[in-house]
């Protein structure tokens, strides 16, 4: 690099911001601490391209990218910016509820408290949900959840953040979103930003529907952000996810459209899942899909509970892959032990005896009960699907191994998710069957020796 201005500021802002990326960071990481504390706040000068509003004459920016991205730091530089160069400018943002809204548009790492110079910082008001800066401009708190609080508010700009996470109970995501389009009639250019992980909602595929040069819609991976992420969280991570159909959307920000007439879908699981504590469990149930050859398909392997309240929890995916009858054997023996499993349901049809005797090799005194399917891997599933419907069934973590398989399971079809056979979605029916659809009209003894 050459003819490098090292002394005054305004004129080293200048030469930065006309090169390129990785010109532009060597040369700021290169400064002494105090130099860069001059510039940190110059959000051009740090952010990618990715991060920065889209040239042409768009209306609404849709910006729809994998966890880590930068998504909220795009979101509060741009709300910083529209407020301090326009004294009128009236912002709203909005979030799934107001807890959010506050905790990570406004108070976050990478919120708007958090991305202005001390100098031009607004005045938070919390009562009034307000945001209110030096020059005049303000931004207003708003929930998706209480879509009827954009009714009648006017706005120049709006920031949407995590848009697919809106509650659409009722058509709630929706009404929220037309009712802030309505009062988009401020200034003259109203625009609005939308950040988000995608999720095959309505609302998002509202928005990618409607790209055009109205839409501008920008697109991003976790990795595009590993500047600023630490490596081991990002190895742990594709480790953990891989490119399953939960780390394509996670991770790639892939919008991973739902198969026709699945049985389980994204948004039906991101439903029944639950954090923290569950309820206190009457009985535990092991379902195990054992492999054909060690060389082929994984043994399912699902650990299930029924709670105290009725309603049927999906506790752990112990699943092996390519194993031999030993190992995925010791596995279930494991888990058993592990989860304390009142009961191991295997199915028999390929194997029969010889799947009792694997078993038993591994554990003597394992709880083991054998099942023969009668019926398809569907046809079984579609019951089970239904508990999920009327809510009797949540999941106490994230299984993305086990949830690609359930949302590959087609009615009245056949299997359109990754691998050869759904092995882990069978173990699962396996399991809630036992525990929700096990007919008890007529009390019996059953002995598998």
């Amino acid at each position: 690099m050459t003819n490098q201005p090292t002394a005054q500021p305004d004129k080293l802002l200048t030469w930065l911001l006309n090169q390129k990326e990785e010109v532009r960071l060597e040369k700021l990481f290169s400064l002494s601490e105090e130099q860069q504390k001059e510039f940190a706040t110059h959000w051009k000068l740090w952010a990618r391209k990715d991060q920065l509003p889209p040239e042409g004459d768009w209306r609404i920016w849709l910006i729809m990218a994998g966890r880590g991205f930068g998504k909220t730091r795009a979101g509060a530089e741009w709300v910083r910016a529209i407020a301090e160069r326009s004294p009128v400018a009236r912002i709203a943002m909005v979030a799934n509820s107001l807890v959010e809204a506050r905790a990570v548009m406004v108070e976050g790492e990478s919120g708007v408290l958090g991305v202005c110079p001390p100098d031009r910082m607004p005045n938070f008001e919390p009562s009034l949900r307000r945001l209110v800066w030096p020059n005049g401009s303000q931004a207003t708190l708003y929930s998706a959840q209480e879509a009827d609080s954009l009714r009648g508010p006017q706005h120049s700009h709006a920031w949407c953040d995590e848009i697919a996470k809106w509650d659409n109970a009722n058509g709630r995501a929706m009404r929220a979103w037309d009712n802030l389009l309505l009062g988009m009639r401020l200034g003259d250019q109203p625009r609005i930003l939308a950040t988000t992980t995608p999720r095959a909602v309505a609302l998002v595929h509202r928005l990618v529907a409607a790209e055009t040069a109205d839409v501008a819609i920008t697109h991003g991976r976790t990795e595009d952000n590993e500047r600023n992420l630490p490596t081991r969280f990002i190895r742990d991570i594709r480790r953990e996810y891989g490119k399953s159909m939960l780390g394509r959307q996670e991770l790639d920000g892939e919008l991973i459209s739902e198969a026709a007439g699945a049985l389980w879908t994204r948004a039906m699981l991101e439903e029944v899942r639950i954090k923290g504590e569950t309820s206190s469990f009457g009985r535990v149930v092991i379902g195990v899909d054992p492999p054909a050859s060690a060389g082929g398909d994984a043994c399912g392997i699902i650990v299930c509970a029924l709670g105290d309240d009725g309603v049927a929890h999906v506790l752990a995916d112990a699943s092996v892959t390519k194993a031999s009858p030993e190992r995925w054997a010791r596995a279930v023996a494991n888990a058993a032990q592990v989860w304390q499993a009142d009961r191991v349901i295997a199915e028999a049809n390929q194997g029969g005896e010889m799947v009792a005797s694997v078993l038993r090799a591994a554990e003597v005194n394992l709880p083991l009960k054998l099942v023969h399917a009668s019926k398809g891997k569907v046809a079984r599933a579609e019951p089970v699907a239904a508990l999920y419907e009327a809510g009797r069934v949540r999941h106490a973590g994230t299984f993305p191994a086990l949830e690609d398989e359930l949302c590959g399971l087609i009615a009245g079809g056949g299997y359109e998710g990754p691998g050869r056979s759904p092995d882990r979605a069978d173990a699962l029916v396996w399991a809630l069957t036992e525990l929700c659809l096990k007919s008890r009209a007529v009390p019996r003894v059953r002995s598998d020796f």
